[in-house]
């Protein structure tokens, strides 16, 4: 409803109702997952543009302070395709952001890991080429490293079209006021005799006819004519860009001058997904190479020189060791995710690689002298070379979990110790694949977080449309994501996300059995099993050795309580901090803690046994009015899921078999 005691109403009409805080408790999502890993594509080493830096100069990405790494986000798999490619490279986390999407998950953050070499290399591996059809030259760079840029197709054409100029002269022309026409517009002007001439707008002046009742507008030209025109036009180009894979972008009333409102490295700059302008001509001015706008079409290929650098990158990539909690702006690598506030679990499926996603085959032919006859062995000198194993991409990355267990363990409690500072995610890892029952204890045993969840073990996922066309192994915690995510949606943080099959894992890895998943429940270690019907995934608990904290859904339902506070009660600032402020966020509490209680997030039979709040003169005494603060205390005791039902059976004297519960 509409308080028009705080709208001034005139004439009839709408108006703007005057903004009211909000100052209520809803809730916020906590189904948003973070990926990190190795693409073929995508952003990386993206500029840190300075606000005014749109007004003040044109694009110069060359030295301009960049961030290596960049969390994008994507609604669904065809999205995340658009941005940072298909199936085609060699890390995991294409299939691992399939996964997720395909088991429920809605959002995710990508982050795409590249090697900072720190040095002019870090402006290598992109390609370039040349657009062709102005002059001077002009130097196009793809907008991020890889091969995938030498496929790209950049073509400019040019329009023109006519100004009705009431008075030409060699260095000005006069239009109408509202003619469209502004600084760093290209006229194509024609004399008398038919000569053709291309100036610039250099300064435009407007003011009144002193010959008629009008206003007119003044266009000064960059350089004077060798007479007045006879005719004028405006030139104006559309660039079109096609990525050779699906994706096309198109630009249209480009300009060709700095001063231009749409200059083309600036529309380049802040517009396009696929190409930078290059620093040798963003600063200044091109023209059509054809004075009759004829634009030859570009050689193919275009661009080269784009490089995939996987071999390069290496685990240190995947952190940022001098990032503190302190810091206002996120990091590099993993820290790329510190500030998202809607983040709540993360996903590094790259961050080691334990195999090749291809596996080696022999291409050798073997030369067999075997015939009818039984005859002596001989040794056969060696007639073919013999086979050579193709380089791994990922060799820097690569990690045997029977051989280099520790070190698995070390990157993955980077990960944990990293969501532990930042107290607003979970962090899902995996138990390395191919490890012993023995071994998946001592793994478990470096491990005791909350803010931390293991999943064993790992799947086997086909996908249509890779070219692998064989079964790939993908980390768990990719699908396990994607059920938290759903869970969330279909019943509330509440519930435990588990006791749910996964969808599209065509078998597991490890065969658990039930022996065995009696040993490794217990210890918080979360087990996909296969089924009759599916592979199912059977728990949902934490690392942690805190009772309190053991199921996932309690530490993300503490998260949420504390995200929602944190984001909903902002209002509160400036307010009169007083007992009338006590009350109402006593109030505002309670009824939210009640409804949740009502939802069966709380335990207790009454709601003074879930939960309590506190917000009085006690905690808010003189002192801390004084010091402009507001103190409130809250209670909750999480509802935990059911995991166990016990029967009792029973056998009577006359036979009679009874179960009971």
């Amino acid at each position: 409803m509409l308080a028009t005691s705080r709208v001034t109403l005139g004439a009839p009409g709408v108006y703007r109702a005057p903004e009211v805080p909000l100052r209520a408790l809803t809730g916020v999502r906590m189904d948003v997952c973070g990926f990190v890993g190795v693409t073929p594509r995508g952003p990386v080493r993206e500029p840190r543009f300075d606000a005014r830096w749109r007004d003040d100069r044109p694009c110069v990405v060359s030295g301009w302070p960049r961030r290596r790494t960049a969390a994008v986000a994507v609604e669904s798999f065809d999205e995340y395709r658009q941005l940072f490619g298909g199936f085609e490279g060699p890390g995991l986390l294409p299939y691992a952001v399939a996964a997720f999407f395909e088991n429920g998950g809605r959002r995710a953050y990508v982050a795409r890991i590249v090697h900072g070499y720190g040095t002019a290399a870090d402006d290598e591996g992109a390609s370039e080429g040349k657009l062709t059809g102005v002059a001077p030259s002009a130097l196009l760079r793809a907008r991020n490293e890889g091969t995938w840029g030498d496929r790209l197709r950049a073509v400019i054409s040019f329009s023109a079209r006519a100004v009705d100029a009431d008075q030409k002269e060699a260095s000005q022309l006069v239009l109408r006021r509202d003619a469209d026409v502004g600084v760093g517009t290209l006229l194509r002007l024609t004399l008398a005799d038919g000569a053709r001439h291309f100036r610039f707008v250099s300064a435009v002046e407007e003011g009144e006819d002193l010959a008629a009742p009008r206003s007119i507008k003044r266009l000064l030209l960059d350089i004077a004519l060798p007479a007045a025109p006879a005719y004028a036009e405006v030139v104006e180009a559309s660039l079109t860009i096609d990525d050779g894979d699906g994706r096309r972008e198109r630009f249209d009333r480009v300009g060709l001058h700095r001063d231009h409102r749409r200059w083309l490295a600036m529309v380049l700059c802040y517009e396009s997904e696929l190409l930078w302008p290059d620093a040798s001509w963003s600063e200044g001015q091109l023209l059509p190479a054809s004075i009759e706008l004829i634009v030859e079409p570009p050689p193919r290929p275009q661009f080269s020189k784009g490089l995939d650098r996987y071999a390069d990158i290496e685990h240190r990539d995947f952190f940022d060791d001098g990032w503190t909690p302190a810091e206002e702006e996120p990091g590099e690598g993993v820290q790329a995710f510190a500030r998202l506030w809607d983040l709540s679990s993360l996903v590094a499926p790259d961050l080691y690689s334990p195999e090749p996603l291809s596996p080696y085959e022999d291409v050798v032919e073997i030369v067999s002298v075997a015939g009818p006859d039984f005859l002596r062995c001989v040794d056969l000198a060696p007639t073919a070379p013999e086979q050579q194993q193709p380089a791994d991409e990922l060799a820097n990355l690569h990690l045997d979990p029977l051989t280099q267990l520790d070190d698995i363990i070390a990157l993955q409690s980077k990960l944990v110790e990293f969501a532990e500072l930042a107290r607003s995610f979970v962090v899902l890892l995996d138990v390395p694949p191919g490890l012993s029952q023995k071994r998946i204890l001592d793994w478990r045993a470096n491990f005791a977080s909350s803010y931390a969840a293991a999943y064993c073990p790992w799947l086997s996922v086909a996908r249509r449309d890779d070219s692998r066309d064989r079964l790939i192994h993908v980390p768990p915690s990719a699908v396990a994501a994607g059920i938290i995510a759903r869970t969330e949606f279909a019943f509330g943080l509440p519930h435990g996300p588990a006791n749910i099959f996964a969808a599209e894992v065509v078998s597991v890895d490890d065969l658990v059995s039930p022996r065995r998943h009696d040993e490794l429940h217990p210890l918080g270690i979360n087990v996909f099993l296969k089924e009759r019907d599916g592979v199912r995934l059977s728990a949902a608990r934490t690392l942690s050795r805190d009772t309190s904290y053991r199921q996932l859904s309690v530490r993300r339902l503490m998260l949420w309580l504390r995200r929602t506070l944190e984001r909903q009660t902002q209002w509160l600032v400036f307010e009169p901090n007083g007992p009338a402020l006590h009350a109402q966020v006593r109030q505002l509490l309670t009824v939210y803690l009640r409804r949740l209680f009502q939802a069966g997030a709380f335990q207790g039979a009454k709601e003074e046994e879930a939960f309590f709040v506190r917000c009085d003169a006690t905690l808010n005494p003189r002192r801390v009015l004084d010091a402009g603060q507001l103190i409130a205390e809250v209670g909750v005791a999480p509802a935990e899921p059911l995991e166990f039902i016990l029967l009792r059976i029973a056998r009577d004297g006359d036979g009679t078999l009874t179960v009971e519960e």
